[in-house]
């Protein structure tokens, strides 16, 4: 089962991902209160940031010292939480205490408990940019937000490693796409936009 909270924080969404009475949480921008209305009694087994924004990271240390779990992201994020230049926080958020970070690199697989999430290293938004799979359904943070993709003008974004993440996610197989913003797609919706941008980032 997914749950999504809309946040106040450009309106970025978390996700609530449940297997059984485990779950797991998908970016950071909504207040602890209301994750917690959603988690319930489910035990929380992992915190998913894909990427290092402010907008999708900003409650994350909250998260992982109530709820007694680890934090999960991309090793090049560190350099987005730490400096709030590039997280565009305008000074209202910097990470310090990296205890509860484990940093992930290129892909691979994570056993969360019952939960199993697969992880593949992307880019163009940001340096930071990491997608996360549990069974049918990707988390793609804003490399591609419904019909759009992700700026590409904040620190580390950039056209080509827009249209390499494009790729892959057109050769990755789901069902389901959820991202950072919006409402989330099925497979053949994501696929057409990413193909009619990628067309656009190559001419």
């Amino acid at each position: 089962m997914i749950e999504k909270i809309v946040s106040k924080l450009v309106s970025s969404n978390v996700f609530v991902v449940s297997k059984g009475e485990q779950c797991v949480i998908v970016d950071a921008g909504a207040k602890l209160k209301d994750v917690k209305a959603v988690v319930g009694d489910k035990k929380v087994v992992g915190v998913l940031l894909t990427h290092g924004h402010y907008d999708h990271c900003f409650y994350v240390t909250e998260y992982a010292k109530h709820f007694g779990c680890k934090i999960y992201c991309s090793q090049f994020a560190k350099e987005y939480l730490q400096n709030a230049d590039c997280n565009y926080s305008g000074g209202h958020f910097v990470c310090q205490d990296f205890s509860d970070f484990e940093f992930l690199s290129g892909y691979g697989q994570l056993q969360l408990a019952d939960i199993t999430v697969c992880f593949k290293q992307l880019g163009g938004h940001s340096l930071s940019d990491m997608c996360f799979q549990i069974e049918d359904d990707l988390f793609v943070g804003d490399v591609l937000i419904g019909r759009d993709i992700g700026r590409l003008d904040l620190y580390g974004g950039n056209k080509l490693d827009m249209a390499e993440s494009l790729t892959t996610l057109l050769e990755t197989n789901y069902k389901t796409m959820h991202s950072g913003h919006g409402e989330s797609n099925n497979k053949k919706v994501q696929d057409t936009v990413a193909t009619v941008w990628l067309k656009y980032l190559k001419r």
